[in-house]
C-alpha cells in the first residue's frame, strides 16, 4: 500500500538508489508514475507492505517501507530492486551508481568515481569539510538526520592525511 513518504514512521527501513546522472523533470515524473503503482502492490508472502518513495536532489530515489506494518522479505526486496533496474533501463539511468556523491560549493550534486577519488582529494576537490551524501542510511530517521555528512566523518576519512602535533 502506498503512503506519503513524510507519513512513514521514523523507524521505517529505507534504501537509497543513486542515479548516474542528474534527473530531468521528465525522469522524475516517470519515476513517480512507475513507483507509486508498483509500491502500492508491493507485498511480502501475500502481506501488503506500507511503502513509499521520494526523489531528492534530482539524483536519488529513496524507497521506504514501514516494517512495523509488515516486514519485507528477501523476495519482496528483490522485487523492488528489479523495479528500479527496469525503470532505469527504460530511462537510460543507472540507479546503482556507487560513485561518491558530494555537494559542490554551488550546492549541486557531483559524483566522483571511486578510482579517481584519491586524485579528487589530492587536488582539493574533496576536503574533510566537503559535504557528502550518506547513501548508506538504513532508516527514515537516519536519512533525516545523517543524509549530509562531512567527508572527514565518513569512510572517505581514510584519504585525508592527519597532522601530528
Amino acid at each position: 500500500m502506498w503512503i506519503d513518504f513524510d507519513k512513514l514512521p521514523d523507524n521505517a527501513r529505507v534504501w537509497v538508489y543513486q542515479a548516474n546522472r542528474p534527473l530531468l523533470d521528465s525522469d522524475i515524473n516517470a519515476i513517480n508514475e512507475a513507483l507509486q503503482p508498483a509500491l502500492s502492490q508491493w507485498a511480502a508472502h501475500g502481506q501488503a507492505l506500507l511503502a513509499s518513495a521520494k526523489v531528492i536532489e534530482n539524483r536519488f530515489v529513496i524507497v521506504g517501507v514501514d516494517e512495523g506494518y509488515n516486514l519485507p522479505s528477501g523476495c519482496s526486496i528483490d522485487s523492488s530492486v528489479r523495479t528500479l533496474r527496469q525503470l532505469g533501463e527504460s530511462l537510460s539511468i543507472d540507479f546503482f551508481d556507487r560513485s561518491a556523491a558530494i555537494m559542490t560549493p554551488e550546492e549541486m550534486v557531483q559524483t566522483i568515481e571511486l578510482p579517481v577519488l584519491k586524485t579528487a582529494v589530492s587536488t582539493g576537490i574533496v576536503t574533510p569539510e566537503t559535504m557528502v551524501f550518506n547513501t548508506l542510511v538504513k532508516t527514515k530517521a537516519e536519512f533525516l538526520t545523517n543524509w549530509h555528512l562531512r567527508a572527514g566523518d565518513t569512510w572517505l576519512k581514510r584519504y585525508f592525511k592527519t597532522t601530528l602535533v
